[in-house]
C-alpha cells in the first residue's frame, strides 16, 4: 500500500465522505418500495405474497450485480463506475412512474435495484484509500451510509401524502442523478488505479479476481452476511406493512417508527467497525448473533390468550408486545445487526486484499438475496400461517443456524492449527499471517 503515502489525510476523508453520501443516497432509493409499494398494493389489490414480492424484487438486482459492480470497480475503479451506476439507476426510478400493471412494475423494480449494487462499489472503492489497520473504521463510517432506509421510513411517507407515489419516486430520481454528478466532480481517482496509469501495469484478469471464490471461506462470510444485511433490508422493507396490519397504526406513523429500526442499524455501523478494529470481527459477531436470537425470540412471540381452569373457576389473561416494546426490540435488533455487517467486511480486505471487489461482491450478493428472498417469503409465512409474527419466528431460525455454523467452524479451525490455544482464543481474530503473493485468502 505503498501508493496510500502519495495521498492526504484529505483525500482519504474526501474519498471517504463521498462515497458515504452517495451510498446513502443509493440505499435511499433501494429501499423506497417500502413506502410507496404500500400504496401501490391498495391500488392494485395487491396479496401480501405479491406485495413481498414487490418489495423485494429491488434487492434481486441490487444482490446479482454487486459481484459484476465488484469487478468492475477493481477494473476502472469507483471514480468511474459509481457515478455511472446511479446515472442508470436514475433513468429506472424515473420511468417507474409511467409503469401501471403488476408485472410492469416487477420489471421496474428491478431496474431499480441496480441502486443496490453501490454497496460493492463503495466498498472497494473507499478501502483503496485507506491502510489495513484502519480499514475496519472507514468500511464502518462507509456502511452508515445505509442510513439512506431510515431517511425513506421518515421522510417518504410524507412524500406520498404530498405529491403521491409517482412525484415522490421523480423527485428520488432527480437527486439520485444531481448525486451522480456530484461524485464525479469531487471524487478522485483511488490510488490503485493512479498507479497502475503510472507505471502502465496491466490490470488483474476475471479469472484471477474469482479464483478465491472457491474457498469456503468466503462462502460462510456471505453466510453470516445473509441474516446481517439482508434481513436488515428485508425487514426495513418489511415492518412498515407489519406496523399498519399488526398495530393498525396510520402509514407515517408506521413509516416513523420503522426508521427508529433502521436509523441504529445503519449510524452504528461505523462503531461496528472501530470495535472490530480494536477488540477483533470474531468477537463482534458472537455478540451481534447472541443478542439476535434473543430479540428476535421475543419478538417472534405472537399475541396469546390464555384460559386456565383455576381452583375456584376460569383464569383468563392475554399477552402480547405492546407497540412501545416492539419499537424497542426493533431498535436493538438494527443497532446489534450493523455491529455484525460491519464485522464480516472487516475480514475480507485482511484475508483478500487484491480481490475486494469479487470477495466483497460476492458476499454483498448473498447478503443482498436475502433482502430479496425474506421479504417475498415473509408474504407467503404470513398468507399461510395467518400469524402476524411468524416473520420473526424465521428470522431467528435463521440467526441460531448462524451462530452454531460460526462456532463450530471457529471451534474446528483452532483445534486443526492452535490446539494449546484452542480453548483460550476462539473470540478473537487470529494472529494475521502473510498473505500469498496473489492475495490469495489465509489457508482455511
Amino acid at each position: 500500500m505503498n501508493s496510500l503515502r502519495e495521498f492526504s489525510r484529505t483525500d482519504q476523508h474526501r474519498a471517504l465522505g463521498l462515497s458515504t453520501f452517495a451510498f446513502a443516497v443509493c440505499f435511499a432509493v433501494w429501499t423506497i418500495f417500502s413506502i410507496i409499494g404500500i400504496q401501490i398494493k391498495d391500488e392494485l389489490l395487491l396479496t401480501d405474497t405479491q406485495f413481498g414480492l414487490l418489495v423485494a424484487t429491488p434487492a434481486l438486482t441490487g444482490s446479482i450485480s454487486r459481484i459484476f459492480l465488484g469487478i468492475l470497480t477493481e477494473q476502472f475503479g469507483g471514480r468511474v463506475i459509481f457515478p455511472l451506476q446511479m446515472a442508470i439507476t436514475a433513468i429506472c426510478v424515473w420511468l417507474l412512474t409511467s409503469v401501471q400493471t403488476y408485472a410492469f412494475f416487477l420489471l421496474a423494480a428491478l431496474g431499480l435495484g441496480l441502486a443496490g449494487g453501490s454497496f460493492i462499489v463503495g466498498v472497494a472503492y473507499t478501502s483503496r484509500w485507506f491502510e489495513r489497520e484502519r480499514q475496519g473504521t472507514a468500511l464502518g463510517i462507509f456502511g452508515a451510509g445505509a442510513i439512506g432506509a431510515a431517511v425513506t421510513n421518515f421522510t417518504a411517507p410524507f412524500l406520498v401524502i404530498a405529491v403521491g407515489w409517482e412525484g415522490t419516486a421523480k423527485i428520488y430520481a432527480a437527486i439520485l442523478a444531481v448525486s451522480a454528478l456530484l461524485f464525479y466532480i469531487f471524487a478522485k481517482t483511488d490510488p490503485i488505479q493512479r498507479s497502475r496509469k503510472t507505471s502502465g501495469a496491466e490490470k488483474t484478469s476475471v479469472k484471477a479476481q474469482l479464483a478465491p471464490l472457491k474457498n469456503i471461506q468466503v462462502w460462510r462470510f456471505a453466510t453470516y452476511y445473509f441474516f446481517v444485511f439482508g434481513g436488515f433490508v428485508a425487514l426495513a422493507s418489511f415492518l412498515p406493512r407489519y406496523y399498519v396490519g399488526a398495530y393498525g397504526l396510520e402509514l407515517t406513523t408506521a413509516g416513523i417508527f420503522a426508521g427508529l429500526y433502521s436509523l441504529p442499524g445503519s449510524i452504528f455501523r461505523a462503531l461496528g467497525g472501530w470495535l472490530s478494529d480494536i477488540w477483533g470481527a470474531r468477537l463482534v459477531m458472537y455478540v451481534a448473533f447472541l443478542v439476535s436470537m434473543g430479540t428476535l425470540f421475543i419478538m417472534s412471540y405472537p399475541a396469546t390468550s390464555y384460559r386456565i381452569s383455576g381452583i375456584t373457576g376460569t383464569i383468563e389473561f392475554e399477552f402480547g408486545i405492546s407497540v412501545a416494546l416492539f419499537v424497542i426490540l426493533t431498535m436493538l435488533l438494527g443497532f446489534v445487526m450493523s455491529l455484525g455487517m460491519a464485522a464480516v467486511y472487516k475480514h475480507i480486505p485482511v484475508y483478500y486484499p487484491n480481490h475486494v471487489g469479487s470477495v466483497g461482491g460476492l458476499v454483498g450478493m448473498i447478503g443482498g438475496l436475502g433482502g430479496f428472498f425474506l421479504p417475498v417469503t415473509f408474504g407467503l409465512i404470513l398468507d399461510l400461517s395467518n400469524i402476524w409474527t411468524a416473520p420473526f419466528m424465521l428470522m431467528f431460525l435463521l440467526v441460531a443456524i448462524s451462530t452454531i455454523w460460526m462456532h463450530v467452524a471457529i471451534r474446528r479451525r483452532e483445534r486443526t492449527r492452535h490446539p494449546e490455544l484452542a480453548t483460550e482464543t476462539y473470540l478473537s481474530d487470529l494472529p494475521d499471517r502473510p498473505l500469498a503473493k496473489t492475495g490469495d485468502a489465509l489457508p482455511k
